[in-house]
């Protein structure tokens, strides 16, 4: 192989593996703002780590919803029917960015198996 088709070879690899930092950094990113935010209602393994609030794992898990749904109910804050918690708006962090919801809440499904 000649040093021009190296070079090629040396661009398409960067550019194939900034393309796996951006992905890895995505899920990084949502991992953090649950790990920071949601961590303490929903627990470590979804499941709910307080009285009343969901499992993030069960059949009929609010993860199964839209994402125009659950980045609503995220951003404004959701009390689920029979509930006797309430999500506060953006995971009680004003701060957080409706971006960052949105890594959280692909986080979650990946990390607790849905969608």
């Amino acid at each position: 192989m000649n040093a021009s088709g190296i070079r090629c070879l040396s661009v398409a690899t960067l550019v194939s593996l900034g393309s796996l930092t951006g992905i890895a950094e995505a899920g990084s990113a949502g991992e953090a703002v649950f790990q920071t935010a949601c961590i303490a209602c929903h627990g470590v393994d979804g499941a709910g780590a307080l009285p009343g609030v969901p499992d993030l794992m069960a059949s009929d898990s609010r993860l199964l919803e839209a994402d125009d749904v659950l980045l609503k109910r995220t951003v404004a804050g959701f009390q689920s029917p029979g509930s006797s918690m309430a999500m506060p708006p953006r995971a009680g962090n004003p701060d957080l960015s409706d971006e960052d919801l949105m890594a959280a809440i692909r986080y979650m499904r990946e990390r607790f198996g849905n969608r």
